[in-house]
């Protein structure tokens, strides 16, 4: 285990470096769709609700800069929620990391997680090795060659995020 220095998570917001690379991972679109067969409709970058929080329909529209707003309040509400679950300080890697994945998967999913639970009991490597274990999507493995087109982004986006966690240079 390396030692890397952790803060309190009061002092912890997302790095703009981790919200470029969260907006991007996934994507732009400014008309409703749904990214992946079996998945929900998303708008902007990966919004599946609306302002008012009902979910994005089908027929809905955005431009860049309301899409940007509603990722950035998304990722404050999902920060909010991180910091109510997690009761461990944490490195600016592994906060990054794990507001990222509370945004791909929801944060009720992730503060209900094993990975919350051997966070706070203070496994921080396994931690962050349980980030890989969140790589199916509609019960296919996305980490297998078969899956890489139904699903490949996501494998690629857990890997990332493990190796931010675990403080190992992209």
């Amino acid at each position: 285990m390396i030692n890397r220095p952790r803060s309190a998570l009061a002092a912890l917001a997302l790095s703009a470096t981790a919200l470029v690379a969260l907006v991007a991972s996934e994507g732009y679109s400014d008309k409703a769709i749904i990214p992946v067969p079996g998945d929900v409709p998303t708008v902007g970058f990966g919004s599946t609700t609306r302002d008012d929080g009902s979910p994005v329909q089908l027929a809905d529209r955005t431009t860049p800069p309301k899409a940007l707003g509603k990722a950035l309040r998304d990722v404050q509400a999902y920060e909010g929620k991180l910091k109510g679950c997690v009761t461990v300080p944490l490195t600016q890697g592994e906060y990054d990391a794990y507001v990222d994945m509370a945004y791909n998967v929801g944060p009720t999913a992730f503060c209900g997680s094993n990975l919350v639970r051997l966070l706070n009991a203070g496994d921080y490597d396994g931690a962050c090795a349980q980030i890989l274990r969140w790589r199916f999507f509609k019960n296919k493995d996305c980490s297998l060659p078969e899956n890489k087109r139904l699903c490949g982004g996501l494998w690629t986006r857990r890997q990332a995020q493990n190796k931010q966690c675990l403080g190992v240079a992209p």
